[in-house]
């Protein structure tokens, strides 16, 4: 049986540029099982309803400026499958979470950049399904819930987002400006609380994050990178009442700020 995983999927750069979150990317196939294929929620595939990619042949999509052009060279060239999309779309629709078959779309950096780097052979079809960053937790951990048998089957759920997304602050310490010992903290605080719930199994105070995690706003002013653990966790629990196995397989922090867990979840 598969894990469910929650990836920090990083900058674009992260597929060229050698962080420990790259080397752990690099190294987490080895950690599991080859999976028959994937299915993954990227915070980067916003939609207002659920969407589920049928898409044969997906292309690359290179949805950022201002990073190395070698980027744009890169193609991630897994195929999809009509057939779980299909799969998967009747397992949210049973679940009563209303969604709808997108035909065609390419890989948004929050899919192919990790994915290049844990199975650079493309040989696994990856099938995407999209957040929805009006919603909260608890739609996202549904989302998760009713995919989770899919693990049954060899397949591997991943959400792809990231554990801290204060993206002005990482923006101004990658411009060379100081981090104030504060901001730090309040990161380091987050983190600290999210992994001590994880490991407690309070699925409850961790669907209601926004209020009880300490610093939450700061960490994310907006839920969309975070809504991809949900999928994740919710993936990896038989229910609120029974939580997953939490391995932190890798935590690494750039600029003192921007930090990149992923999780595995049994």
């Amino acid at each position: 049986m598969q894990p469910s995983l929650f990836i920090s999927h990083g900058a674009p750069d992260i597929a060229i540029v050698e962080t420990p979150a790259h080397i752990a990317l690099l190294q987490m196939a080895n950690q599991l099982k080859k999976p028959d294929a994937i299915v993954i929620a990227s915070a980067h595939f916003e939609t207002a309803v659920t969407e589920v990619v049928s898409d044969r042949a997906p292309k690359t999509m290179y949805d950022f400026g201002g990073f190395d052009p070698l980027l744009r060279q890169m193609v991630y060239a897994a195929p999809g499958s009509e057939n779980l999309a299909e799969d998967v779309f009747q397992r949210l629709e049973t679940a009563g979470i209303s969604c709808q078959i997108n035909r065609e779309r390419a890989y948004d950096h929050g899919v192919w950049t990790p994915l290049i780097l844990a199975y650079p052979e493309a040989d696994i079809p990856v099938v995407q399904v999209s957040i929805q960053p009006e919603k909260d937790a608890a739609h996202h951990f549904a989302i998760g819930q009713a995919l989770r048998a899919l693990r049954e089957n060899n397949i591997l759920v991943i959400g792809s987002g990231h554990i801290t997304h204060n993206l002005r602050e990482v923006f101004s310490a990658m411009q060379g400006h100081r981090v104030h010992p504060e901001s730090k903290a309040k990161v380091d605080d987050f983190v600290v609380w999210i992994s001590e719930n994880l490991q407690e199994g309070d699925v409850q105070a961790l669907l209601d994050w926004r209020k009880q995690a300490p610093n939450a706003v700061h960490n994310h002013p907006t839920s969309e990178h975070f809504m991809p653990f949900f999928v994740a966790y919710g993936a990896g629990c038989v229910g609120v009442d029974k939580a997953a196995e939490p391995t932190l397989m890798h935590r690494s922090t750039q600029f003192d700020i921007f930090t990149s867990d992923i999780w595995r979840f049994d």
